[in-house]
């Protein structure tokens, strides 16, 4: 079906917008997706405020040049081309995607190239990039690192509030400590 020239003029000015407010443009080619693995794709991607956008190769070309002023030549890549835009975090929507690449084992989507920190990366670059915990992950797992010592050592307060109840004494401090013999000890007697 042919594109008039004023949608082609609304889906460029609908691009240059969703480029001018991402933190990151990834491009990946797509070649079998169907329509509801397109439309999976684009709910999880809802998840981490993140977009999927499908459009001619001249016009997201046009469209980056516009809004970011970056060349880019996706001339050469097969198939459909589709627009990533992350958001909120950079790299949350670029993880979403990549998702579906590994399961799909890049017969049904593949990388093409990304725009990370206003620089074009290569495929490999966009690999790594993707391949990367998104921000709420990392922040989770340094939560979880920073509570750790704090779990043990309320773990180890329960355990000697329970071993002075076992033992009927008043505090921790009149509780008898028993030293287990060690293995040599054993051997020695």
């Amino acid at each position: 079906m042919a594109v008039s020239r004023e949608q082609k003029a609304a889906i460029l000015e609908e691009l240059v917008a969703k480029f001018k407010e991402a933190k990151s443009i990834g491009f990946a080619t797509t070649s079998t997706m169907t329509v509801s693995e397109f439309s999976d794709l684009r709910w999880n991607l809802r998840e981490v405020n993140a977009t999927y956008n499908l459009a001619k190769k001249t016009l997201i070309r046009k469209a980056i040049k516009e809004a970011i002023n970056i060349d880019i030549d996706l001339s050469t890549l097969e198939g459909q081309i589709g627009a990533v835009c992350s958001n909120e975090d950079a790299v949350a929507g670029l993880g979403k995607v990549n998702d579906l690449v590994k399961s799909s084992k890049g017969e049904k989507i593949t990388w093409a190239s990304c725009i990370f920190e206003w620089e074009l990366k290569t495929l490999e670059e966009t690999k790594i990039i993707a391949g990367m915990p998104s921000r709420e992950t990392l922040l989770s797992r340094m939560v979880g690192s920073l509570m750790s010592p704090l779990s043990g050592m309320a773990r180890f307060l329960d355990a000697a509030a329970k071993e002075v109840e076992t033992q009927g004494k008043e505090n921790l401090s009149q509780i008898e400590v028993k030293k287990e013999e060690t293995t040599e000890e054993k051997t020695e007697a």
